[in-house]
């Protein structure tokens, strides 16, 4: 079953510059890596002036991502995004609602 990782960093705002190829080089490392399929990251604009981004990615399994989190070359990006965060980036995976919410209409 396909995953959605979530990837939270706060980063320092006079770094920003050197954050966004970082991000880029990382999401172009992880569009060849086995199980990928699509991801995004987005920018916090309210409150307006918080300094962190948000990535989206979804992968096949929890194996294929977790592959991906443990790659070396992954890895070696990884450190150099964490000398300009804040704080360490927090990781959060979820799996699709089976069955969704249904509402109940009224007679």
């Amino acid at each position: 079953m396909a995953v959605e990782v979530l990837i939270r960093r706060k980063f320092v705002k006079e770094k920003a510059e050197q954050l966004a190829p970082l991000i880029v080089k990382l999401r172009s490392l992880a569009t060849m890596q086995l199980g990928y399929i699509s991801g995004e990251t987005l920018k916090c604009i309210d409150p307006p002036d918080e300094s962190e981004y948000l990535v989206r990615s979804t992968w096949y399994s929890i194996e294929d991502w977790r592959r991906w989190l443990h790659n070396p070359a992954r890895k070696a990006v990884q450190d150099e995004i964490d000398a300009v965060l804040l704080e360490k980036p927090t990781y959060r995976i979820y799996e699709p609602l089976v069955g969704g919410i249904i509402m109940k209409l009224k007679d």
